[in-house]
Protein backbone atom coordinates (compact mmCIF):
# COMPACT_ATOMS: atom_id res chain seq x y z
CA UNK A 1 0.00 0.00 0.00
CA UNK A 2 1.33 3.48 -0.90
CA UNK A 3 2.09 5.79 1.99
CA UNK A 4 0.31 9.14 1.81
CA UNK A 5 3.62 11.00 2.02
CA UNK A 6 4.84 9.24 -1.14
CA UNK A 7 2.20 10.96 -3.28
CA UNK A 8 3.16 14.17 -5.12
CA UNK A 9 2.48 17.20 -2.91
CA UNK A 10 -0.55 18.42 -4.86
CA UNK A 11 -2.12 14.97 -4.92
CA UNK A 12 -1.49 14.61 -1.19
CA UNK A 13 -3.28 17.93 -0.66
CA UNK A 14 -6.21 16.85 -2.85
CA UNK A 15 -6.57 13.57 -0.99
CA UNK A 16 -6.39 15.45 2.31
CA UNK A 17 -9.16 17.82 1.24
CA UNK A 18 -11.42 14.98 0.15
CA UNK A 19 -10.75 13.23 3.46
CA UNK A 20 -11.55 16.25 5.63
CA UNK A 21 -14.30 17.85 3.54
CA UNK A 22 -16.00 14.92 1.84
CA UNK A 23 -17.05 14.92 -1.84
CA UNK A 24 -15.94 18.07 -3.67
CA UNK A 25 -16.18 19.51 -7.16
CA UNK A 26 -13.14 20.30 -9.28
CA UNK A 27 -13.98 24.01 -9.12
CA UNK A 28 -14.11 24.01 -5.32
CA UNK A 29 -10.88 22.03 -5.03
CA UNK A 30 -9.14 24.39 -7.43
CA UNK A 31 -10.25 27.41 -5.40
CA UNK A 32 -9.15 25.84 -2.12
CA UNK A 33 -5.69 24.93 -3.36
CA UNK A 34 -5.08 27.89 -5.67
CA UNK A 35 -4.84 25.71 -8.79
CA UNK A 36 -6.43 25.76 -12.23
CA UNK A 37 -9.39 23.49 -12.84
CA UNK A 38 -7.42 21.80 -15.62
CA UNK A 39 -4.55 21.07 -13.22
CA UNK A 40 -6.92 19.62 -10.61
CA UNK A 41 -8.64 17.54 -13.27
CA UNK A 42 -5.31 16.03 -14.36
CA UNK A 43 -4.27 15.19 -10.80
CA UNK A 44 -7.67 13.63 -10.05
CA UNK A 45 -7.38 11.53 -13.19
CA UNK A 46 -4.00 10.24 -12.00
CA UNK A 47 -5.39 9.52 -8.54
CA UNK A 48 -8.32 7.72 -10.15
CA UNK A 49 -5.90 5.55 -12.15
CA UNK A 50 -4.21 4.64 -8.85
CA UNK A 51 -7.58 3.69 -7.38
CA UNK A 52 -7.67 6.44 -4.72
CA UNK A 53 -10.58 8.60 -5.94
CA UNK A 54 -13.76 8.17 -7.95
CA UNK A 55 -16.83 10.09 -9.02
CA UNK A 56 -19.42 10.65 -6.32
CA UNK A 57 -23.08 11.48 -6.83
CA UNK A 58 -23.95 14.50 -8.95
CA UNK A 59 -24.59 17.72 -7.06
CA UNK A 60 -27.90 19.16 -8.28
CA UNK A 61 -27.71 22.93 -8.46
CA UNK A 62 -30.56 25.42 -8.60
CA UNK A 63 -29.37 26.54 -12.02
CA UNK A 64 -27.27 24.99 -14.74
CA UNK A 65 -26.11 21.44 -15.24
CA UNK A 66 -25.42 19.07 -12.33
CA UNK A 67 -21.84 19.18 -11.05
CA UNK A 68 -19.77 16.01 -10.79
CA UNK A 69 -18.25 15.52 -7.35
CA UNK A 70 -15.15 13.52 -6.46
CA UNK A 71 -14.61 11.41 -3.35
CA UNK A 72 -12.11 8.97 -1.88
CA UNK A 73 -12.41 5.26 -2.56
CA UNK A 74 -11.92 2.66 0.16
CA UNK A 75 -8.31 2.43 -1.01
CA UNK A 76 -8.02 6.19 -0.75
CA UNK A 77 -9.28 6.21 2.84
CA UNK A 78 -6.80 3.43 3.60
CA UNK A 79 -3.95 5.87 2.90
CA UNK A 80 -4.75 7.35 6.33
CA UNK A 81 -5.13 4.06 8.18
CA UNK A 82 -2.91 3.43 11.19
CA UNK A 83 -0.05 1.13 10.26
CA UNK A 84 -0.47 -0.90 13.45
CA UNK A 85 -4.13 -1.75 12.82
CA UNK A 86 -3.57 -5.48 12.36
CA UNK A 87 -1.49 -5.73 15.53
CA UNK A 88 -4.12 -3.80 17.49
CA UNK A 89 -6.91 -6.13 16.37
CA UNK A 90 -4.81 -9.18 17.24
CA UNK A 91 -4.10 -7.80 20.72
CA UNK A 92 -7.78 -7.05 21.29
CA UNK A 93 -8.73 -10.57 20.24
CA UNK A 94 -6.08 -12.07 22.51
CA UNK A 95 -7.15 -9.90 25.46
CA UNK A 96 -10.80 -10.85 25.01
CA UNK A 97 -9.89 -14.54 24.86
CA UNK A 98 -7.64 -14.27 27.94
CA UNK A 99 -9.66 -11.96 30.18
CA UNK A 100 -13.14 -12.13 28.67
CA UNK A 101 -15.24 -9.17 27.52
CA UNK A 102 -15.48 -7.81 31.07
CA UNK A 103 -11.71 -7.92 31.46
CA UNK A 104 -11.18 -6.19 28.12
CA UNK A 105 -13.65 -3.46 29.09
CA UNK A 106 -11.75 -2.97 32.34
CA UNK A 107 -8.48 -2.56 30.44
CA UNK A 108 -10.08 0.05 28.19
CA UNK A 109 -11.49 1.84 31.25
CA UNK A 110 -8.03 1.97 32.83
CA UNK A 111 -6.64 3.43 29.61
CA UNK A 112 -9.46 5.99 29.53
CA UNK A 113 -8.68 7.12 33.08
CA UNK A 114 -5.01 7.43 32.17
CA UNK A 115 -5.88 9.57 29.15
CA UNK A 116 -8.22 11.73 31.25
CA UNK A 117 -5.44 12.47 33.71
CA UNK A 118 -3.06 13.24 30.85
CA UNK A 119 -5.54 15.57 29.16
CA UNK A 120 -6.36 17.38 32.39
CA UNK A 121 -2.65 18.00 32.97
CA UNK A 122 -1.97 19.22 29.43
CA UNK A 123 -5.09 21.23 28.56
CA UNK A 124 -6.21 24.60 29.96
CA UNK A 125 -8.77 24.47 32.76
CA UNK A 126 -12.27 24.81 31.24
CA UNK A 127 -13.21 26.98 34.23
CA UNK A 128 -10.81 29.61 32.92
CA UNK A 129 -11.71 29.31 29.24
CA UNK A 130 -13.96 26.66 27.76
CA UNK A 131 -13.10 27.73 24.23
CA UNK A 132 -9.39 27.58 25.09
CA UNK A 133 -9.80 24.05 26.42
CA UNK A 134 -11.62 22.96 23.28
CA UNK A 135 -9.05 24.53 20.96
CA UNK A 136 -6.27 22.75 22.85
CA UNK A 137 -8.25 19.49 22.81
CA UNK A 138 -8.71 19.81 19.05
CA UNK A 139 -4.98 20.41 18.54
CA UNK A 140 -4.10 17.40 20.69
CA UNK A 141 -6.51 15.12 18.85
CA UNK A 142 -4.94 16.21 15.57
CA UNK A 143 -1.47 15.44 16.88
CA UNK A 144 -2.79 11.99 17.83
CA UNK A 145 -3.87 11.38 14.22
CA UNK A 146 -7.59 12.20 14.30
CA UNK A 147 -7.43 15.14 11.83
CA UNK A 148 -9.59 17.14 14.23
CA UNK A 149 -11.18 20.52 13.65
CA UNK A 150 -13.34 22.74 15.85
CA UNK A 151 -16.28 24.72 14.48
CA UNK A 152 -18.28 27.34 16.32
CA UNK A 153 -22.07 26.77 16.07
CA UNK A 154 -25.02 28.91 17.21
CA UNK A 155 -25.42 26.67 20.29
CA UNK A 156 -21.77 25.88 21.05
CA UNK A 157 -19.12 23.96 19.12
CA UNK A 158 -18.73 20.98 16.85
CA UNK A 159 -15.59 18.88 17.39
CA UNK A 160 -14.95 16.92 14.19
CA UNK A 161 -12.59 14.00 13.77
CA UNK A 162 -12.04 13.48 10.05
CA UNK A 163 -9.92 10.38 10.55
CA UNK A 164 -9.89 7.54 13.05
CA UNK A 165 -6.40 6.03 13.52
CA UNK A 166 -7.91 3.30 15.71
CA UNK A 167 -10.73 2.42 13.31
CA UNK A 168 -9.72 -1.22 13.00
CA UNK A 169 -9.57 -1.58 16.78
CA UNK A 170 -12.89 0.25 17.26
CA UNK A 171 -14.52 -1.95 14.63
CA UNK A 172 -13.47 -4.99 16.63
CA UNK A 173 -14.44 -3.51 19.99
CA UNK A 174 -16.93 -0.64 20.20
CA UNK A 175 -15.92 -0.06 23.82
CA UNK A 176 -13.17 2.19 22.43
CA UNK A 177 -15.87 4.48 21.03
CA UNK A 178 -17.78 4.43 24.31
CA UNK A 179 -14.57 5.33 26.14
CA UNK A 180 -13.84 8.22 23.77
CA UNK A 181 -17.24 9.82 24.36
CA UNK A 182 -16.89 9.21 28.10
CA UNK A 183 -13.45 10.85 28.06
CA UNK A 184 -14.81 14.04 26.49
CA UNK A 185 -17.77 14.14 28.89
CA UNK A 186 -15.57 13.74 31.97
CA UNK A 187 -13.07 16.31 30.69
CA UNK A 188 -15.83 18.94 30.27
CA UNK A 189 -18.06 17.82 33.14
CA UNK A 190 -19.83 20.76 34.77
CA UNK A 191 -18.93 23.10 31.93
CA UNK A 192 -20.43 21.60 28.77
CA UNK A 193 -22.56 18.73 27.53
CA UNK A 194 -21.18 16.42 24.86
CA UNK A 195 -23.09 14.21 22.44
CA UNK A 196 -21.94 12.31 19.38
CA UNK A 197 -23.68 13.65 16.28
CA UNK A 198 -21.80 11.71 13.57
CA UNK A 199 -20.51 8.18 14.01
CA UNK A 200 -18.10 6.49 11.63
CA UNK A 201 -19.15 2.97 12.64
CA UNK A 202 -22.76 3.79 11.75
CA UNK A 203 -21.90 4.81 8.21
CA UNK A 204 -20.96 8.48 8.61
CA UNK A 205 -17.72 9.57 6.92
CA UNK A 206 -16.39 10.94 10.21
CA UNK A 207 -17.06 11.19 13.93
CA UNK A 208 -18.30 14.48 15.34
CA UNK A 209 -19.31 15.71 18.78
CA UNK A 210 -21.77 18.49 19.55
CA UNK A 211 -20.59 20.47 22.56
CA UNK A 212 -22.91 22.92 24.33
CA UNK A 213 -21.84 25.10 27.27
CA UNK A 214 -23.77 24.72 30.51
CA UNK A 215 -25.24 28.03 31.65
CA UNK A 216 -23.86 29.12 34.99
Amino acid sequence: MTDLSLLPTTQEQLVGRLKSRGPQSIKILAGQLGLTTMGVRQHLAQLQDKGYVKHAQLSHQTRGRPVTLWKLTTQGHALFTDGHARIAVELITAAAQTFGDAGLSKLIEVNENSLLSQYQNELPDPQLSLSGTLEALCAKRSRDGFMAELRLTPSGWLLIENHCPIFAAASSCSAFCVAELSLFKKLLEGYATVERSDYLLEGARRCAYRIQPIDA
